[in-house]
């Protein structure tokens, strides 16, 4: 989305399409709706902040062309893990047959590709991928996703066993002959010292490589994967420096024994490759646990819909089956399936999943829906519109869009990797030749520069950044702070711009009675006589009161009375005599009536007063018209004939709410309130000292563009919650989701708060910052003890059994500080 020119393809901003809006600004541009113009009139001229060759590079992406008949294929792929596989992947699958255009993003284990259908079918993408050594599939695979997972700790548990056998070997029999006495007695060591050096060690020897060639392929397999990336790339990374250490002294061992040499370190290649293996499974597990908090997240995907047929009858059908101009029935508490227009019943719809907005929308014969909205009461007939498609569908499709083209950045151990990794081969080359211009045999040149590659340290450095994350998701845990993404640490320290929704972020989200301006007797009746509404609004009054037997009032459910089958959308009556004092029940699409202790009730809009021929007082109106300038839902009761006063409905702030926008605009972060919500609801913020600035009224894709381009101004954090906001977060540098909001929320963002606290986002960027200090101390150690080694390699001081011995005490002491806590509570 980068159109700053009006176009007939839509909105300016984002490109939504703009038939029936008449928002238009002084140049000409034309908007799908007022919170779009706002957006655009603020950041419009955001390209002017960026470097010109940033600039340029994403208009030539945004020009990239793609056929018309070409469609996109999603895919989420095991085993990418750096910005090197991204790339890889990227062109790789350019170079397909019938493919135009791929972007893959690690971040997410995502890659989109379009392509034509009609030339190479998504069985056929998958296979061109899983055959780099990968493993793709389709990203609501869920098997498929389970069996990477199980094919991960496979392979290290295959390494830790295959592993203790061969050190097991090493401990009993090959280290007591390097070590004298200090094992056994004079006699043992000198028979194992001879029995090792006899033609009958040689398949003792071939038993310890098979073992180590097990765990060099199986256990070692993506870090050769990453290692054949980076070498094909020509982009050095963590992989590459490990597999050169692991394969060096396991070809070095290979030859030894294939000679007659009894020198073999096929212990190095086992602990290189076990000790990095067991390091990025733990890093994952952590992840996994973190994942599993989130188990009841909702989720607002549409299956199956309701068509009514010819003859009146209903029948259950896929969405996807659905054809333009189909006839649908939604009922209470059920969603509509896609976007069309009501042709039959008046009911009230609640569209937050989509536009935030926390108040429902009355509708009526005429009125166009959209899909993924939920009817909060009655039931309405939807003709299906053209082409079919659902608002959440495109939603959905936006997020994978953006997910697909977040590419990660190139980890710190990897940037250091790309200058260390040629420094340490071209040192093990000039020492090795030096060595032998010097008159040393080959076989004592190639063993001094096996020591140099083994003492690069490979397993610290590999092992520095894994662990430090798995500690700083750890920490967060402990938190309630669920962090999907391990590149999130190192994406992200400090932001320039922070944007929280408002619906569900700042605000609960959730309806309640803010304000009452009436008797408690009046109240009490009206609250038990909304007790048989499904509205939210009425659940709301009637959850503000007591029943009369002293309990709380429990909202009814979307299938309760107002649940009806008929589709007309009628006026419902029910006349009952119940224990809670109604003698009879009407509703009505702006409120509800009744009989209530022999007493007539109305609550609702002031239109239903009037309808009935009751007085509506001036002040009472005026209080109406104050409340809806704050985007709340003011409610009149009355009685006898009146309206007596005002109960005024909404969602209530967040606790806590302005604390945390004060101390993360302390920090000279820029703070900014975006929501799709009515602007009237958005006014309480602009008076807000920490707020910079307010945008009301914007649609899902123009939330996504609007963080995009706040982002072309800095570092930029999204907070929100609900599906409207999955856009957002996935196009922000950071998403954060509340952990109660909807699936596709959590599903886009990097990082969750269980508990809904939202000062947990200051705690956010601590942890961050604490685990980049983490990385770079680990680094630190590791390369303090480079600094010691590699000379005493260079200098043949150093064997490469103490060169491994050193290295695993140089991991140990990288262990150790990364099991401290991050933060002291």
């Amino acid at each position: 989305m980068t159109g700053d020119q009006p176009t007939d393809a839509g909105c300016t901003l984002c490109e939504l399409p703009v038939a029936g809006s008449d928002v238009t600004d002084g140049d000409g541009n034309r908007f799908c709706c007022v919170g779009c113009r706002d957006v655009h009139d603020a950041l419009g001229d955001v390209d002017d902040l960026e470097p010109a060759d940033v600039r340029r590079e994403r208009t030539e992406d945004a020009e990239r062309e793609v056929p018309d008949h070409h469609e996109a294929t999603y895919l989420e792929v095991d085993g990418m893990h750096c910005a090197t596989c991204e790339a890889f992947i990227e062109s790789a699958a350019i170079r397909t047959e019938g493919v135009s255009d791929a972007s893959s993003s690690y971040v997410t284990d995502t890659v989109r590709i379009d392509h034509d259908p009609d030339v190479v079918s998504q069985a056929d993408l998958q296979e061109a991928i899983s055959g780099l050594g990968y493993s793709a599939y389709d990203r609501d695979d869920a098997f498929m996703r389970r069996k990477a997972d199980n094919w991960m700790m496979g392979r290290v548990i295959v390494g830790v066993l295959m592993g203790m056998m061969v050190m097991m070997q090493y401990l009993l029999i090959i280290y007591p002959t390097y070590f004298g006495g200090l094992f056994y007695d004079e006699r043992t060591t000198e028979f194992f010292t001879q029995a090792l050096a006899s033609d009958l060690a040689t398949p003792f020897y071939l038993a310890i490589g098979a073992l180590t060639t097990i765990v060099l392929g199986v256990t070692g397999k993506p870090i050769l994967q990453g290692a054949y990336v980076a070498a094909k790339t020509r982009s050095p990374n963590m992989d590459l420096l490990v597999a050169i250490a692991a394969v060096s002294a396991y070809l070095y061992s290979t030859l030894s024994i294939a000679v007659g040499g009894d020198h073999i370190y096929y212990d190095v290649t086992v602990a290189i490759i076990v000790i990095v293996s067991v390091g990025n499974y733990y890093e994952s597990s952590i992840k996994d646990e973190a994942t599993e908090r989130l188990s009841d997240l909702t989720s607002v995907q549409i299956d199956e819909a309701r068509r009514v047929r010819e003859d009146g009858r209903h029948e259950e059908v896929a969405v996807d089956d659905l054809e333009s101009d189909d006839r649908v029935l939604v009922r209470a508490g059920e969603r509509v399936p896609v976007d069309g227009e009501v042709v039959d019943g008046e009911v009230a719809v609640d569209e937050a999943v989509i536009t935030g907005e926390s108040l429902p929308v009355s509708k009526a014969a005429g009125d166009a829906v959209v899909g993924g909205s939920m009817v909060a009461d009655g039931a309405v007939t939807v003709r299906v519109g053209e082409d079919a498609t659902s608002s959440l569908d495109r939603v959905t499709e936006l997020v994978w869009d953006l997910q697909s083209g977040s590419h990660g950045i190139q980890k710190l151990a990897d940037k250091l990797a790309t200058i260390f990794v040629p420094l340490v081969l071209a040192l093990a080359v000039v020492v090795a030749a030096v060595y032998l211009a010097l008159g040393s045999g080959l076989a004592a040149a190639l063993l001094v520069g096996l020591t140099v590659l083994i003492v690069s340290c490979p397993c610290a450095l590999g092992l520095a950044t894994p662990l430090a994350v798995a500690a700083g998701i750890r920490d967060a845990l402990e938190r309630s702070i669920v962090v999907f993404d391990d590149s999130v640490f190192e994406r992200i320290r400090d932001a320039d711009t922070v944007v929280f929704d408002k619906t569900g972020t700042l605000t609960t989200g959730e309806m309640t009675v803010v304000g009452a301006d009436c008797s408690d007797e009046l109240l009490e009746r009206a609250a038990r006589l909304e007790h048989r509404s499904a509205h939210p609004v009425g659940r709301a009054i009637a959850a503000e009161r007591a029943v009369a037997d002293g309990g709380a009032v429990e909202p009814a459910s979307e299938a309760e009375p107002a649940a009806i089958d008929d589709a007309d959308g009628a006026d419902e009556a029910v006349d009952t005599v119940a224990d809670d004092g109604i003698e009879s029940f009407e509703s009505h699409r702006n409120g509800v009536t009744g009989v209530v202790d022999g007493e007539e009730i109305v609550v609702g809009h002031p239109d239903l007063f009037r309808d009935r021929g009751w007085t509506v007082p001036d002040g009472i109106t005026e209080k109406i018209a104050e409340s809806r300038e704050t985007g709340r839902v003011p409610v009149a009761v009355g009685r006898g004939g009146t309206a007596e006063g005002v109960v005024v409905v909404g969602d209530d702030l967040r606790e806590g709410w302005a604390e945390t926008l004060s101390a993360i605009a302390a920090t000279d972060t820029d703070v900014v309130v975006l929501t799709g919500d009515d602007p009237r609801s958005a006014n309480r913020f602009r008076d807000e000292p920490a707020v910079d600035r307010v945008f009301a009224g914007v649609p899902p894709e123009g939330k996504a563009e609007t963080v995009e381009r706040l982002k072309r101004t800095g570092r930029t954090v999204m907070v929100g919650d609900g599906t409207n906001d999955a856009p957002a977060l996935a196009a922000a540098d950071l998403g954060i989701a509340l952990g109660g909001g909807t699936a596709m929320a959590a599903d886009a963002a990097d990082v969750a708060l269980v508990d809904d606290d939202l000062s947990s986002v200051d705690t956010v960027f601590e942890l961050a910052r604490a685990t980049d200090r983490r990385v770079k101390g680990n680094i630190g150690w590791a390369f303090c003890y480079n600094g010691i080694a590699i000379p005493l390699a260079v200098t043949g001081l150093l064997n490469p059994l103490f060169a491994a011995l050193a290295m695993g005490a140089s991991s140990l002491l990288v262990v150790t500080n990364s099991s401290r806590p991050l933060l002291e509570d």
